[in-house]
């Protein structure tokens, strides 16, 4: 038996007030497992590619790896980490919005070569690979601008979030892109035309979790 509890009214609560106190529960917690991916997915990258870069950017870094294994191996982890954390990110946007995101790197192939690094050709294989996975890079982060504008244009016309912040984010991807495709024909400014987007990267994770989606337009 239901018991159907009144208000000092002696009226029942209403049903619209009970399913919008459940779908405020529910936006505010997508927004805050998307937000919180986000920075992981920021952090695990930045993490990740420090260390990799750190072990492999010296010219003769092939004889230096087998004492540094650990390292390479965590940053390569790190690296392959944020893959999943775009994969969650699309799957907790796909009932809300859309998805994106892949990217790869051989650079756990440098770990076995490493032992191998006095003998001839080793070193021009590991620069390959190196050369490899910064191409390899470079062309996931290009789909991951085009992917990432596709969802500022639907953030801007749903308005999940404030237009100004998905503004931001249709600025600072397609410069992005630019900035891969350049740095793919050996004009290394992709760097730089990364600060636009650190803005929509930075202020959106902080939006979901502390503000979420627009309930008005989440419902």
């Amino acid at each position: 038996m239901i018991d159907t509890k009144r208000t000092t009214n002696h009226h029942a609560p209403p049903a619209v007030s009970i399913r919008t106190s459940v779908l405020g529960g529910s936006r505010m917690t997508y927004s805050r497992l998307i937000g919180a991916l986000f920075l992981l997915g920021f952090l695990s990258y930045g993490i990740g590619s420090g260390l990799a870069t750190s072990l492999v950017g010296s010219s003769n870094f092939l004889s230096t790896i087998g004492a540094s294994q650990t390292l390479l191996i965590t940053g390569a982890f790190l690296i392959f980490l944020n893959t999943g954390v775009d994969v969650g990110k699309g799957v907790l946007f796909f009932p809300i919005l859309e998805k994106h995101s892949q990217r790869t790197a051989p650079l756990l192939l440098i770990v076995p070569l490493a032992k191998h690094a006095g003998e001839p050709g080793a070193q021009t294989l590991g620069s390959i690979l190196v050369q490899t996975n910064f191409t390899a890079y470079q062309m996931g982060e290009m789909v991951l601008g085009v992917g990432a504008t596709l969802l500022c244009v639907l953030l801007f016309r749903t308005q999940l979030i404030p237009r100004w912040l998905a503004i931001s984010g249709l600025i600072g991807y397609p410069i992005l892109a630019a900035g891969t495709i350049a740095e793919i024909f050996g004009i290394h400014i992709g760097l730089y035309l990364t600060i636009p987007g650190f803005f929509f990267e930075v202020v959106m994770p902080f939006w979901l979790i502390f503000k979420g989606f627009k309930p008005e337009v989440y419902r």
